[in-house]
């Protein structure tokens, strides 16, 4: 039982290493904007498609609180 249990922790670990060096070699953090609406539904567009809400969202983050 305990050596099932240590394989299942090595198994997990291996796997959440495997997924943050996926993350990390695919680039990780990409800009991009998430529109929210009212009725509940998302939308996400990337760095092309929402590239004036960007450079707003930039400004925004520069200006003085």
């Amino acid at each position: 039982m305990r050596r099932r249990l240590l394989a299942l922790a090595a198994l997990l670990s291996g796997a959440l290493v495997g997924f943050a060096l996926f993350r990390r070699a695919g680039g990780g953090r990409r800009e991009r904007v998430d529109l929210y609406y009212e009725d509940g539904s998302l939308v996400s567009l990337n760095d092309v498609e929402g590239a004036a809400l960007l450079e707003i969202a930039r400004e925004a983050l520069r200006a003085p609180a």
